[in-house]
């Protein structure tokens, strides 16, 4: 915050509340932006109006990095009206600069600066920042305060200030303040007292206790803890007897010290020594000598040699003084009866740990650039120069470590990991649902859409560049130089290219998303050849017309190929047949038809000839040149008749019909008819007579040519081989495909058998087939190129981790090396191996590594010297307490020598180094250590025993012999070894043998088609007891830990669906329909198999598949045989003409191309262009004029409309005799729509369904729709109508389309079985998991639900070092003073769960164990502790650590933390001694998830002794001291005068007695309380039982509010009958009367209700009839 100024009139008097002022200062801020007015221009008269003003300053430009760089701003006039003016107008002296000096920013410099923060200040309350306000009296939860730091820009190097605008360049600024809270202080807050403790004393005065604890210590300044004792005097009874005064006290032990002339006595002694031996080693022989030598080995190696400790034995002494009850200190012969005890004894003088400096920082673990963790680690080391000895401290960390970057220039890259993969596999299609059954089709022929897969691994990517850098590194350390020398051939030809792959890692060093192990595929479904029908037969021609010497000829007929098939025609059926034909002609003339009889010699009637209309074609029918057809002899005219006036009339010969035979043999013809008929009969004698029936049909022969029927027959393409021929064309081609791509290498030669086949007889020579439509039988073909298998190198050895049994020696294990497929051998390429993986044994070391304390001998017990003790009592020169001490040594397992810093890092803790001992005296009895347990003949039977025995003196002397006192056996039973095995726990999944495939560490593939279901086993756990419900290793049960249970695991089902049936006929005869196909549900899918397809909705066990499908309308035609004769109704035998019937038959035939063919149902034809099977008309008469049938209609032109018309035509076969008239030979008659006229237009279907080849299961497929043609009236006609019409066709027919594939869920392989989740007890689980690959589609399985399996762990017993309880504390042989007290530490066992205590067992089972309880390694298992004399003040034990308390605001959501707290609070025995006392104590620490209460008073009466009327307490129940907020607490009123002693009375608000609840006051006659009597209770529902709402009065005196009584849900009103005088109140005599009103009236209406009433009289009437209704009218207006 800036510092504001006052100016003159800063002080301003402000009356608040008409009754104080208040002196304000004002505070004025000149806020002035960036780059605004700097200088003002003026004049001497000061009146200018003109100014400088600038802009800020530009980027900082220059050419160098640094403090070089340069900046400006704009500079300008102005007026003081906002306006630019000319620079002359303002002063030029005082004119700003526009430049200045700056440093140039670069991004290099990113590494030289940064920001420095500093570190935040304390918290400062915002009220002490903000003017005009004073802190709030009271503090909720806590106050709102900032805190600040210091933020500047520095250089890194020597971190001197740079400006901020350089570090801004990079980075903003960091923030200079930030929120912080104050907490409001917290007073120590106390239990309750504990009960009164019994008195001090048996007689005279002494004192009782009460006590209470610290559940939450001051905190933020808050008051400090109250007294945590009360003390009250008690008196039992007066002393009959002298009172003991004066007891014994033992102080503390001294530090351990030095005798003073302890070195030069040992110098001497050592010198002594040294001397004799040298003098006695003297006179003795090698051999001795050589025995002492090596007992003097045996002994320095047993001394405590090593330079690690330096062990010095002093003493340490105590005070022993006679203290008075008082406390004062007596004589010491006061206190004569007592034995003196121990004052002296031998000590460690106690060393700190000496640790030497650190050692240089040792190379970063980093030793490559690795952006994505550039950081790194390096360590640093010290030794131990002196270890700790006796209470010295201990020794602090021996390593150091610290971040780091690799430094220096060249520094490699890390190495990289990548995901690599092999190549796909071939594509698989999984058959469909209705192909599951193998016995119901073969599954060789599926294409469509299918699987392929791969694997994955991962591999080193930037392998082959870091070993070039340490070549490289290698060449520059050795000082080789290499020139390059110049290559004997161009650089380009020389480089070669090999395919090389990278060798396969672990999996976990590629940490980026795994590639597609799967993928969809498309296999090409071959197409099939479809062909059309056969054409007609053509002429006979030659082979060659070209070359027409022989005379060999034949008749051909082909089909062509409407559907290609995949490979090419040469996979189609032949589509050329032929037979042998004589008189062959490459032209000939056709005829067309034949012109109208035109009579010779220009008569109208008579004989006549018909020319006929031909063209001349070729043998494919295709008109050619008329010349080409010179050679053979043109068609001559047709012979005919046209009949005169009085001539029979027949009709025109019909077309021939179809050959009956399609060759002719000896006993097989083909036959062509033709008919006519009568259409008028002869007049008489005078005209030509009318044939007999046999004339009016034609017969002739057809397809006169042998049914011998050749064709060429070809057989499959051989296999491609090298063509010989074509050497210089495959090498040009191998070069092109080796650079263009792996397709295709070589150019080489196909062949194919081809072979005249004569029909239904077999092989024929080729001379019997004609040459011209003859296959080839050779055609060139792609080599595909070789491909040799790839594979990965061999990865490397796995790791050889060295591991030990429990008896030390090293377990063999094996290690492999795999290598994969990346590329599988085609086309004849080299083969791969078959060894991808090798195993080989580890080389296992001779020891396990492992170091261990070797413990020597312990040296003699030392005592304290005697001139030291010489003058304490009791005290004896050669015996007493004193202290031993020993080596220890660091051995490996196998026993050698190590360092003693192996044993530090890798072994347990360090044995004990000096212990203490005992010197027996000659008054000492002495006894042998115990011997073994003698033997048990068999568990759980008998005893055994062992054995002591008194040594020298001992023997003899009688104290000795007591055995109660020195026992010399002890017996006890035999162990009883009984297990019991029992099962633990939950059934484990249910786990197929083997398990199913683990993943690998090495590459990562799709898991295929393993057994996923059948019989499996599952686990469930075994755990073992001994006789004392205590567990054990599960092999004492005999047991392998697990009961296994066979277990079926279901196999999936999919959907079983029948085959499809046969597509249904076209729903449409003529144009576009549909066509339909089914499948059947067979079996339902169950255990998670493929889904069924949705099937039809109304039958649920059928799928329907409908597809459009397109019929020709000439499929099926009508074909009218000839008329028959007229039959004459009314028959004129003389004429023989009139009204007739004519009938003929009409069928419905199968088109072909050779015409109509075969009869068909009626209803396959269209029944609107049915023809007449019967015609009525006019028989015409001799010399009448007889028309031929009437011709087609012509057509209407379209549009249709009303104005157009259609006609036909008809030419008189004979003319009318004189007189007569020929009819009209011409019809006409209107167009119309939709009658005779129709109007044409396409129309498109919808799109099909996918649609797939036949074999096909997925993939791609095609969507079609058809096209119809359809008449005006909405009928489909043939697509010719259209065709002529030349509509614009503009859709498309056909689109691609893809069907989903039926994916089959994939999982991942198993992962290796987890470590157990626990390492001992009976909830131990091994987990192992798979994922889902790739998701299930379609129709394909889908994925199992379960993703991981679990099995039990061997059950373990859990064995833990675990504290026994403190013993009291012990002081020898006196009463009081500094004592000792010692707890065991013993092993136990449990089960592993949460609430398990546990049973203690042998020492042994916890031997592996590092010495720890609780995670503490510091073992404690003696402490000093302080016996009180009597009469004395002194501190108590800690008490047990309070629950984790919170220190929050709950309303605010604060929280600053938890904490909980013990204290010592302090016991009184004597009243004289309070003075004397010790100060209380109490310590905290932090804790995690502490609970968060809240503090309220509570107020009630005094329903006993020990609560005050008032009390705090806390959320959870608790009642306290201290916590509740010190604003306004409840009054407790106890200031009742004279008090209030009445049974169930207590003193109220208002200062008077009062009685309790249920009770009622009954007053004396001054007004004074006399007695509390109790009253009847009337419930009162509340507002929140929605019956009412009754207001609560008592008497005179209401009695403080309290809380509802339990179980009663509504108010409770106390009626109360009797005044302060004892006599019944006005208000019952009015509720007694009130009572007895409403009692008679409800007796009056209860009588009223239930009296029978009387029947009313009804009066006769004379009739049943009602009489009418009439009104009569008065005269008043309102009718």
């Amino acid at each position: 915050m800036g510092r504001g100024w006052r100016g003159a009139a800063g002080t301003l008097p402000i009356r608040t509340g008409g009754s104080r002022y208040l002196s304000v200062t004002l505070l004025l801020l000149l806020l002035l932006p960036c780059g605004c007015r700097e200088a003002s221009a003026q004049t001497d008269d000061g009146k200018s109006v003109y100014f400088w003003e600038t802009g800020p300053w530009g980027r900082c430009m220059g050419s160098d990095c640094g403090p070089g760089g340069s900046q400006s701003r704009a500079v300008w006039c102005a007026h003081v009206d906002g306006w630019t003016t000319l620079h002359t107008n303002c002063d030029q002296a005082q004119r700003p600069s526009n430049q200045r000096n700056c440093f140039r920013v670069c991004d290099w410099h990113k590494d030289l600066y940064d920001w420095e923060l500093g570190a935040w200040n304390a918290c400062v309350p915002v009220s002490a920042r903000t003017l005009w306000t004073s802190r709030p009296f009271a503090c909720s939860g806590g106050e709102e305060g900032i805190q600040t730091r210091e933020v500047r820009c520095m250089l890194k190097a020597d971190a001197s200030p740079a400006e901020d605008a350089i570090c801004e360049y990079f980075e903003l600024k960091p923030r200079l303040e930030q929120d912080c809270l104050i907490p409001c202080p917290r007073d120590c807050v106390l239990s309750e007292y504990s009960p009164w403790t019994s008195c001090s004393k048996t007689c005279g005065t002494g004192l009782r206790n009460r006590v209470r604890s610290v559940l939450v210590p001051p905190l933020f300044g808050g008051a400090a803890c109250l007294n945590l004792t009360e003390f009250q005097s008690c008196k039992t009874g007066p002393c009959t007897g002298p009172e003991g005064m004066y007891s014994l006290r033992v102080g503390p032990w001294s530090p351990c010290a030095l005798p003073q002339t302890r070195t030069a006595r040992q110098v001497k002694r050592r010198k002594g020594k040294g001397q004799g031996l040298r003098e006695r080693a003297g006179v003795k022989d090698p051999e001795t000598r050589e025995l002492i030598q090596k007992k003097r080995t045996r002994n320095r190696l047993n001394r405590q040699e090593s330079p690690f400790w330096d062990i010095q034995v002093g003493y340490q002494t105590r005070e022993v003084t006679c203290i008075h009850r008082n406390g004062s200190a007596a004589g010491r012969n006061l206190c004569a009866p007592w034995d003196p005890p121990l004052t002296m004894r031998p000590c460690v003088l106690p060393k700190d740990c000496q640790l030497t400096d650190w050692a240089e920082w040792g190379p970063c673990s980093k030793t490559c650039l690795d952006p994505a963790s550039p950081v790194g680690a390096r360590t640093r080391s010290r030794q131990v120069v002196q270890f700790p000895v006796g209470e010295g401290a201990e020794c602090a960390a021996l390593e150091d470590f610290e971040a780091c970057e690799p430094q220096g220039e060249g520094v490699p890259p890390c190495s990289s990991y990548t995901w690599r993969s092999t190549e796909w596999s071939d594509c698989r299609v999984d058959p469909l649902l209705g192909q599951q059954d193998r016995r119901r089709g073969n599954l060789t022929g599926l294409c469509g859409g299918g699987l392929q897969t791969r694997e994955v691994y991962c591999v080193q990517a930037n392998a082959e560049l870091l070993k070039y850098l340490d070549d490289l590194r290698e060449k520059d350390q050795a000082g080789q130089t290499q020139r390059q020398q110049k290559p004997s051939v161009p650089p380009l030809l020389s480089i070669t290219f090999q395919i090389t792959a990278s060798r396969p890692v672990e999996n976990k060093m590629c940490k980026g998303p795994i590639p597609n192990r799967s993928q969809l595929c498309q296999i090409p479904c071959p197409i099939d050849c479809e062909v059309s029908p056969w054409g007609a037969w053509g002429p006979c021609t030659f082979e060659n017309c070209e070359d027409q010497a022989g005379k060999k000829g034949f008749k051909l007929r082909k089909r062509r190929i409407t559907n290609e098939p995949t490979g090419g025609p040469g996979n189609c059926p032949h589509l050329v047949e032929a037979v042998p034909c004589d008189e062959p002609r490459c032209y000939d003339w056709r005829l067309v038809g034949l012109d109208r009889c035109v009579p010779g010699d220009g008569t109208p009637c008579g004989a006549g000839a018909q020319l006929a209309l031909f063209r001349c074609v070729n043998g494919n029918e295709e008109e050619v040149d008329r010349n080409l057809c010179t050679s053979s002899p043109a068609p001559e005219p047709v012979p005919c008749e046209v009949p005169c006036s009085r001539d029979c009339v027949l009709s025109d010969w019909t077309s021939w019909s179809t050959c009956s035979q399609t060759c002719s043999s000896k006993t097989i013809e083909g036959k062509q008819t033709r008919t006519r008929s009568i259409l008028a009969y002869n007049a008489g004698e005078g005209g030509a007579v009318c044939p007999n029936s046999s004339s009016l049909l034609e017969v002739r022969n057809c397809n006169e040519h042998a049914c011998t029927v050749y064709h060429w027959q070809t057989g499959p393409w051989g296999p491609c081989t090298e063509d010989p021929s074509a050497s210089t064309l495959n090498t040009s081609a191998g070069v092109r495909a080796g650079g263009g791509g792996p397709g295709s290498c070589y150019v080489g030669m196909q062949t194919r058998k081809v072979i005249c086949v004569r029909v239904n007889v077999g092989q024929v020579p080729p001379k019997k087939c004609p040459d011209g439509p003859r296959p080839s039988t050779v055609r060139p073909c792609e080599l595909p190129c070789k491909k040799d298998c790839i594979m990965t190198p061999f990865s490397d050895w796995t790791a050889c981790p060295v591991t030990c049994d429990a008896a030390g020696n090293a377990v063999k294990i094996k290690q492999s090396r795999k290598r994969l497929i990346i590329q599988q051998p085609s086309n004849g390429g080299q083969e791969c191996p078959e060894v991808l993986e090798e195993e080989t044994d580890c080389e296992v070391p001779k020891v396990c590594p492992g170091f261990r304390w070797k413990t020597h001998k312990w040296r003699k017990c030392q005592l304290v010297p005697w001139f030291l003790r010489q003058d304490r009592p009791g005290a004896q020169e050669t015996c007493g307490p004193g202290l031993q001490t020993r080596a220890v040594s660091c051995r490996q397992l196998d026993g050698t020598q190590a360092d003693i810093g192996e044993c530090l890092n890798f072994a347990t803790a360090m044995p004990a180094i000096t212990q203490r001992c005992q010197l027996p005296c000659q008054d000492d009895c002495q006894l042998t250590n115990w011997s073994k347990f003698s033997s048990c003949t068999a568990d759980c039977v008998g005893v055994r025993t062992r054995k002591r025995a008194l040594i020298g003196r001992s023997k003899k002397k009688d104290k000795c012999k007591n055995t109660q006192m020195y026992p010399l056996s002890e017996t006890q039973y035999c162990p009883c070894d009984k297990y019991n095995a029992q099962p633990v726990g939950n059934w484990s999944d249910c786990i197929l043998p083997e398990g199913g495939r683990v993943e690998s560490t090495l590459g990562m593939k799709v898991q295929g088609d393993i057994k996923e279901c059948g019989q499996g086993y599952r686990y469930q756990a075994m755990v073992c007891y001994d006789q004392d419900s205590r567990l054990v290793e599960t092999s004492r049960c005999n047991s392998h830990g697990y009961i296994e249970e066979a277990c079926i695991i279901p196999c999936p089902s999919d959907c079983k669906l029948s085959e499809w049936s046969n597509w249904s006929r076209c729903s449409k005869s003529c144009g576009s329909g549909v066509k339909v196909r089914s499948k059947w549900l067979r079996e339902k899918p169950y255990n998670g198999g493929r889904p069924c397809p949705k099937l039809d909705h109304i039958n649920q066990a059928q799928v329907y598949e409908v597809v459009p499908c397109q019929s020709d309308c000439n499929q099926y035609v009508w074909v009218a045989e000839p008329w028959s004769v007229w039959k004459v109704s009314n028959v004129d035998l003389k004429e023989n003409c009139g009204e007739g019937v004519q009938t003929r038959k009409v069928r419905c035939m199968l088109n072909t191309i050779d015409g109509p063919s075969e009869s068909v149902e009626d209803y396959l034809c269209d029944p609107e262009l049915m023809p007449l099977g019967a015609r009525e008309s006019r028989l015409p008469c001799p010399e009448d004029c007889v028309l031929n049938d009437w011709g087609p209609w012509s057509r209407c032109d379209v549009p249709c409309i009303r104005t157009n018309s259609r006609e036909r035509t008809a030419y008189a076969l004979r003319p009318p005799s004189v007189g007569r008239q020929c009819p009209d030979t011409s019809d006409k008659e209107p167009c119309s729509l939709n009658l005779n006229c129709f109007n044409y237009f396409y129309n498109i279907t919808d799109w099909s369904t996918c649609q797939l080849s036949p074999n096909a299961v997925c993939g791609s497929g095609i969507k079609t729709r058809m096209l119809d043609c359809v008449r005006s009236d909405g009928k489909s006609v043939d697509l010719k109508f259209c065709y002529e019409l030349n509509l614009e066709k503009k859709w498309q027919m056909n689109i691609s389309c893809v069907v989903e594939c039926p994916v089959n869920c994939q999982m991942s392989e198993w992962s290796p079985w987890s470590d157990c989740s626990q390492t001992c007890g009976l909830d131990g689980k091994m987990w192992r998991r798979r994922s889902v690959v790739r998701a299930f589609q379609g129709d394909g399985r889908p994925c199992p639900s379960q993703t991981e399996q679990w099995k039990p762990c061997p059950v373990r017993p859990c064995y833990r070092w675990q504290y026994g309880e403190w013993s009291e504390c012990r002081v020898e042989s006196v009463v009081c003073g500094d004592g000792e007290r010692y707890r065991n530490l013993s092993c136990f066992v449990s089960d592993g769960s949460g609430d398990a205590v546990g049973s203690s067992v042998d020492e042994e089972l916890c031997g592996g164990l590092e010495p720890a309880v609780d995670g503490d390694k510091r073992i404690s298992l003696k402490e000093a502790c302080t016996l009180p004399c009597p009469g004395e003040c002194y501190l108590m034990e800690w008490s047990d650590w309070s629950s984790c308390v919170s220190i929050c605001v709950k309303a605010a959501g604060v929280d600053f933390g938890s904490v909980r707290v013990r204290s010592r609070a302090v016991l009184a025995q004597e009243p004289e001694n309070l003075q004397l006392c010790p100060d209380q104590e109490w310590e905290s620490q932090p804790c995690e998830e502490g609970e968060c209460y809240e503090y309220k008073w509570l107020s009630g009466g005094r329903l006993n002794s020990t609560r005050p009327a008032v009390w705090c307490q806390r959320s959870d129940g608790l009642n306290v001291t201290g916590g509740c907020p010190p604003l306004s607490p409840p009054e407790s009123n106890d200031s009742c005068d004279p008090p209030c002693l009445k049974t169930k009375s207590f003193c109220s608000e208002a200062a008077t007695c009062a009685c309790e609840e249920g009770f009622t006051e009954v007053l004396s006659a001054s007004g004074q309380l006399d007695q509390c009597a109790p009253i009847p209770v009337l419930e009162i529902p509340t507002a929140g039982d929605k019956k009412g709402d009754v207001k609560t009065s008592r008497a005179i005196n209401p009695t403080l509010p309290s809380t509802a009584q339990p179980g009663r849900s509504g108010r409770t009103w106390y009626l109360q009958p009797y005044g302060p005088d004892g006599k019944l109140k006005m208000w019952v005599y009015g509720v007694a009367a009130g009572a007895f009103v409403l009692l008679i009236f409800i007796v009056s209406m209860i009588y009223l209700a239930c009296k029978k009433p009387k029947r009313p009289q009804r009066q006769r009437q004379q009739n049943n009839r009602l009489k009418p209704l009439t009104l009569a009218y008065d005269g008043d207006t309102d009718m």
